[in-house]
């Protein structure tokens, strides 16, 4: 199926967005006229990553990006802070700070238009994130564009973009989440614990929507070419997906690994956020695994941007390899 390069509509400089550079004029009216809601106060637009997977377009955001301190109270939760940070530096990393970045993945199949998780959101502004709808908007994409937005799973970093201002920030869009995960957040046993926090999350961002929601589990399609995989740990529900179009394939693994070496290099490292975080290491060890038998891309939404990558077996565990060209020819 031919597809265009980019999306219906591109960004004009106009409105609140006059700062922002287009990378292109196509037919169809100004994104910012289209979504006034959204004020943008920054020179430059986000990061962005555009690449093609057989018939389907690939287009990656940086939302935002965090720098921290301490990778062993993240990463290698039961290590010595002295051995995670040698294994940093034995790979030309700091060994007291890391970064972590959102890349939510919007996928053109020519007949959808599907969005994999949200990002920050209006919550993230003010620490420099949220910044899905400029990324959208310079790569020619507006939110009436999308037609499908899926959840990988319900922590905050991917759901708090689904409202803006009060309304959904994609209205046309239907949307696809895991049915344990939903359950799970939504249960009123969550009140009280530790998963009190992200359960409001839930409540405000993703409850709204569940009558336009399909709840799915393992092997699900989502649209043709696209079906789910079951890799819980991460999150009581947590979902990959396989992206297949002409002859070439990509993992979206979401949160399965979080950083390019601590959780590839040491699967079995404890991570902070893995709410299970021995099914979760079971869970990165059988996923990357896959990835590197196969010999496949992966795209993962904290990795480096623009987060897509090969993965080799090493050791106990995975080296990661940055894609380079390989979609290019």
């Amino acid at each position: 199926m031919s597809m265009p390069l980019l999306g219906r509509r591109a960004l004009l400089g106009s409105a609140g967005l006059g700062v922002i550079a287009a990378p292109a004029i196509l037919k169809g009216e100004a994104f910012a006229q289209e979504t006034k809601q959204l004020e943008i106060d920054r020179a430059m637009p986000p990061e962005t990553h555009r690449f093609k997977l057989g018939e389907f377009e690939v287009f990656v955001v940086k939302d935002g990006a965090r720098p921290s301190g301490a990778p062993n109270e993240t990463f290698g939760t039961n290590q010595s802070a002295e051995d995670v940070g040698a294994l940093l530096e034995a790979n030309f990393l700091p060994p007291d700070q890391f970064a972590n970045s959102f890349s939510p993945t919007l996928i053109n199949t020519g007949s959808d238009v599907v969005l994999f998780d949200t990002g920050l959101g209006e919550s993230g502004r003010a620490q420099g994130g949220g910044r899905l709808l400029e990324g959208l908007a310079a790569g020619g994409y507006a939110p009436e564009d999308v037609t499908v937005v899926v959840l990988t799973h319900m922590h905050g970093d991917h759901i708090s973009g689904l409202m803006e201002g009060g309304k959904p920030a994609f209205p046309n869009a239907r949307y696809i989440a895991g049915q344990v995960e939903y359950d799970f957040w939504t249960d009123a046993a969550r009140a009280g614990t530790p998963a009190e926090n992200g359960q409001k999350g839930v409540l405000a961002n993703v409850k709204p929507l569940a009558e336009k929601t399909t709840f799915i589990g393992d092997g699900a399609e989502v649209v043709s070419g696209i079906t789910s995989i079951a890799a819980f740990g991460h999150s009581p529900g947590h979902l990959i997906f396989n992206v297949e179009s002409g002859g070439r394939r990509l993992v979206l693994t979401a949160d399965t690994a979080n950083h390019f070496v601590l959780s590839l290099q040491r699967p079995d490292w404890e991570v902070r956020f893995d709410m299970d975080k021995a099914a979760a290491a079971e869970t990165r060890k059988r996923v990357f695994d896959m990835i590197a038998t196969d010999k496949v891309a992966f795209l993962g939404y904290h990795m480096p941007f623009p987060a897509v990558g090969y993965v080799e077996k090493q050791e106990a565990g995975f080296r990661f390899v940055p894609k380079s060209y390989q979609f290019d020819i």
